[in-house]
């Protein structure tokens, strides 16, 4: 599984992508949301992780984005609120298309269970719709 991961902090960056990799996921870097839209056009993703609060271009404009763009693909939106502790944002990212969110502060097992829910979810939506017939 190929996954994105869109946040302005370096340090987030790096941590996240030590994660994924070490559970075995194929993983790409963007700072903020049109660097993400950009990378996406060049290298396609199965999972987009993205922070709410970036400078440049922030997460809810680049899930609209997203799920205009690439209507199946699957968006976990993270936030720890912002400078004012607001995680409502969260609820609106679902609201606007993100698949599932993950409040910061949150653990690498909170991330792992969230990317994996979404890759198993991923997996059986495929599996009915080949058993169908469809493709």
């Amino acid at each position: 599984m190929r996954i994105l991961i869109c946040d302005d902090e370096a340090a987030i960056l790096r941590l996240l992508s030590s994660v994924l990799q070490g559970a075995g996921y194929e993983v790409f870097e963007a700072h903020d949301g049109r660097e993400a839209l950009h990378l996406l056009q060049s290298q396609p993703c199965d999972l987009v992780l993205t922070d709410i609060f970036m400078e440049g271009q922030e997460g809810i404009e680049t899930i609209r984005a997203l799920r205009q763009r690439w209507p199946e693909l699957t968006i976990i939106a993270m936030s720890g609120g912002g400078a004012h502790g607001d995680t409502d944002v969260l609820t609106d990212a679902l609201a606007l298309g993100a698949d599932d969110i993950l409040p910061k502060p949150f653990s690498p097992a909170d991330l792992l269970r969230a990317v994996r829910a979404r890759c198993a979810e991923n997996a059986s939506m495929l599996d009915s719709t080949t058993s169908n017939g469809m493709t």
